[in-house]
């Protein structure tokens, strides 16, 4: 079939545009979904990794009173007295976490017990006794048929319980029975809402989180329509072997998700129950940006398509040069050049032309950058402009390879402000904000250039500090040292005066440990030393003192 010149310009210059706005929307698309895919990625893996660190660590506060309580003279002097059944009363009214408490003779039976309940009844035969006899129990999440229908259950809801018991000996380090507590399962509840509220709206986008238990692999936590069921993912195999990370894999109900995992390993002297936390959220909601980026491209190029043909039709005879030049123009900007389309004069069609591609292009340029400002916002605290926990996992593998090249030591300082909820509590949140923004300005200038700084969350940073290994701790400390020295000083708020501490925590690669994980979490233990003998001070972390 044979075509005139005004159709076949037409129909030439529809395709072109049709054809560069598909490549281009591939490439972009594919650059966008892979940034996307790392972003999004990272949030639900940091998420699951937070979820499981405030897991691991509320069990351990529960833990650490349950031991406290159990060596109180007041329980091995008068177990069965009045003064003890106040005791166990005060205990949950105190920590309304537990749902009971009580304590056995040697047999099993309960002597007392918070308002009462179960007092008289024979417990031995349950683990929470069993469990006990040869120390300290944990047992994981269950049901119990004994309490459900004795304690206050508004909802309706099955109820279910954490396990928590301990041995109680005389002063004869004779065995005189067992402090059992049943631990509810709602925190954990009361913990999954607080983490996904802290998420942002498009990042909190039908984001779902699970705790799976270590027996079976059951949802112990997640929607209730999966509570019970045992999953087998490949995100769990990975979570088991110790590692945090993501994955987009298929669920059990044929949908893709984009899963973060991590696994909860214990706590200090809390062993753990080896639960493994997942973050899913759809892959459709994931990406949902990265779709609507490649319907605008493809809508544009339409539009485009149709504009051009449309001046090719009417003036073909006079714009088959300056198409073709246009045409090259075009291609050596796919290729990767950095060109202007060129533009003519005389001719309003070709003007428009060579304008039009231009401001598409221009767009799309600047759609680009946008998607390189996503990523420098998804490695910066948004409220400090220092770097986040994200940054932080990502240059610690380059600061301790830099270290070993080098000959190097690297010095990890944990920082935790002291003071700082009572500034939230008396003069508000906003204070408290400004307040961290200058904490971060005067950290800022304290570290040296070869330093990373970083705000991990809340009130808590992390100093990554080069050292010759010579004497890795003169370097640190003095940066230390500084540090407390400097948010000691008064920090002028809206003319307000403010008064805060600091504590810091520090581990040293390769001394104590090479992994980074390990290093932070040494670093975490030094801190709280400098906590408990008094804040303000500078505590380097001590292998003997594990």
């Amino acid at each position: 079939m044979r075509m005139n010149l005004r159709t076949y310009w037409s129909l030439i210059f529809a395709a072109f545009i049709i054809l560069f706005a598909l490549l281009l929307s591939i490439g972009i698309t594919q650059l966008a979904t892979d940034e996307l895919k790392n972003e999004k990625g990272n949030t639900l893996s940091s998420t699951a990794f937070q979820m499981s660190d405030k897991l691991d660590r509320y069990m351990w506060s529960r833990y650490s009173e349950v031991n406290i309580v159990s060596n109180l003279n007041t329980i091995d002097m008068a177990r069965t007295s009045s003064e003890t059944q106040q005791l166990l009363d005060e205990f949950t009214d105190t920590i309304s976490a537990f749902s009971w408490v009580g304590i056995t003779n040697t047999e099993g039976i309960v002597q007392a017990s918070s308002d009462g309940i179960l007092e008289g009844e024979d417990i031995s035969e349950l683990s929470l006794f069993k469990g006990a006899l040869d120390g300290a129990f944990i047992g994981d999440v269950h049901g119990t048929l004994l309490l459900s229908n004795l304690l206050p259950n508004p909802t309706g809801e099955p109820m279910k319980f954490v396990d928590i018991s301990t041995p109680l000996y005389n002063e004869n380090n004779e065995f005189t029975g067992v402090f059992a507590t049943h631990l509810s399962w709602k925190w954990a509840e009361e913990v999954q809402n607080s983490i996904l509220n802290s998420l942002s709206n498009e990042a909190n986008d039908q984001v779902e989180v699970f705790v799976i238990s270590s027996e079976g692999n059951t949802v112990l936590l997640g929607p209730e329509d999966m509570i019970g069921e045992s999953i087998s993912l490949e995100s769990v195999e990975q979570a088991r072997t110790g590692k945090h990370g993501y994955m987009l894999e298929t669920w059990p109900d044929g949908e893709n998700y984009l899963t973060g995992y991590s696994f909860g390993a214990g706590y200090q002297d809390y062993p753990g129950l080896k639960w493994i936390v997942l973050v899913r959220q759809p892959e459709s909601a994931a990406f949902a940006s990265a779709l609507e980026l490649r319907q605008f491209i493809l809508i544009a190029g339409g539009i485009s398509a149709i504009i051009f043909a449309l001046g090719g039709w009417i003036i073909a005879g006079r714009i088959s040069k300056p198409l073709h030049q246009i045409s090259k123009t075009a291609q050596r900007l796919r290729s990767g050049e950095n060109l202007e389309i060129p533009k003519y004069k005389g001719i309003k069609d070709i003007e428009e032309l060579s304008s039009s591609l231009q401001d598409l292009i221009t767009t799309l340029g600047k759609t680009e950058s946008n998607l390189i400002k996503m990523k420098g916002i998804a490695y910066h605290d948004h409220l400090t402009g220092l770097a986040n926990r994200i940054a932080l996992e990502l240059y610690t593998g380059r600061y301790i390879e830099a270290a070993k090249k080098n000959n190097e030591t690297l010095t990890f300082l944990y920082l935790d402000l002291d003071g700082f909820k009572k500034v939230n509590d008396t003069l508000g949140h906003r204070t408290g904000d400004l307040l961290l923004q200058k904490v971060a300005n005067r950290l800022n200038t304290i570290a040296d250039s070869d330093s990373f700084v970083s705000r991990i969350g809340g009130d808590e940073f992390i100093l990554l500090v080069p050292s010759s290994e010579g004497g890795p701790m003169d370097n640190a400390k003095n940066i230390a040292d500084l540090i407390v020295a400097s948010l000691n000083e008064p920090f002028i708020i809206e003319g307000t005066p403010v008064q805060i501490g600091c504590s810091v925590g520090a581990a040293v690669y390769p001394k104590d440990d090479k992994d980074p994980y390990t290093l932070i979490s040494y670093a975490d233990q030094a801190l709280y030393v400098s906590k408990e003998n008094g804040k303000n001070q500078v505590t380097f972390y001590q292998k003997q003192a594990k």
